[in-house]
């Protein structure tokens, strides 16, 4: 049986006295890609931020390898549990294997700074995504795309089991969609969990081994792209005519 990464079960997400999620169940297995799509607001963020740990559930439970997430020290779980954002709000005038270098943290003892082993893994990360000529150049000088594999390879030198990815190819032109989405195909095949947000389907489709329709603060379904990924579910999803999403 495949090993099961995160889970959760009649879990209730929100903020500052507003529910915008209940009775939330997902599994997520080791080597598996999993994809949840939902309209805007429906609580996608805020479902990630919980399952990071980032925000406390206000009902339910959350498993981190089967124990409860509460359970985790922060430095512990963040060897478990990586987080790739669309995109960092400062970006800091480092360079792509400086900035690679600062997932490594949750591997440091307190006030130390990075040994050769761990620039050597920083190398290794970059290189695993076919990425390592980019190490010396400044961050804010690269490609959106190449900034969105630097994050990813960040996330990786963290050593985690599963990487939570929230819209991993917004604003990404068609190219770069086409090279993070293979390279997450890639990360799935050595064994990593992936859990993803996209507002497109068919980036779904293309790569993950399930999917969940959220909407209306619940998971509606769960299952695989070919039986969920139709006009008709696409249309009640994102609340469209059918008509719509035919040729």
């Amino acid at each position: 049986m495949t090993r099961t990464l995160l889970d959760s079960a009649g879990l209730d997400i929100g903020y500052a006295g507003k529910t915008v999620g209940r009775g939330i169940q997902l599994t997520l297995h080791a080597g598996e890609v999993l994809c949840l799509l939902g309209p805007n607001g429906s609580g996608k963020s805020t479902l990630f931020r919980t399952l990071l740990g980032l925000q406390k559930p206000l009902a339910g439970r959350i498993r981190v390898q089967g124990l409860p997430l509460s359970d985790w020290p922060a430095r512990n779980l963040a060897r478990q549990l990586a987080y790739v954002p669309q995109a960092l709000a400062n970006e800091l005038a480092l360079t792509a294997e400086e900035m690679v270098l600062l997932g490594r943290s949750a591997h440091l003892p307190f006030f130390s700074v990075p040994a050769r082993k761990d620039r050597e893994a920083a190398r290794q990360a970059l290189g695993t995504l076919g990425i390592e000529a980019l190490a010396e150049r400044p961050y804010p000088q690269l490609s959106g795309g190449e900034k969105q594999l630097v994050l990813i390879a960040r996330a990786l030198v963290q050593e985690p089991s599963a990487l939570i990815m929230d819209e991993p190819t917004a604003s990404l032109d068609f190219g770069n969609q086409v090279r993070v989405l293979k390279q997450m195909k890639a990360l799935a095949t050595r064994g990593i969990g992936l859990l993803f947000c996209t507002h497109q389907p068919e980036h779904a489709q293309r790569i993950a081994d399930r999917v969940l329709l959220f909407r209306d603060g619940r998971i509606q379904a769960d299952g695989p792209p070919d039986t969920l990924l139709t006009p008709e579910r696409l249309a009640w999803l994102y609340d469209l005519d059918p008509m719509d999403l035919t040729p």
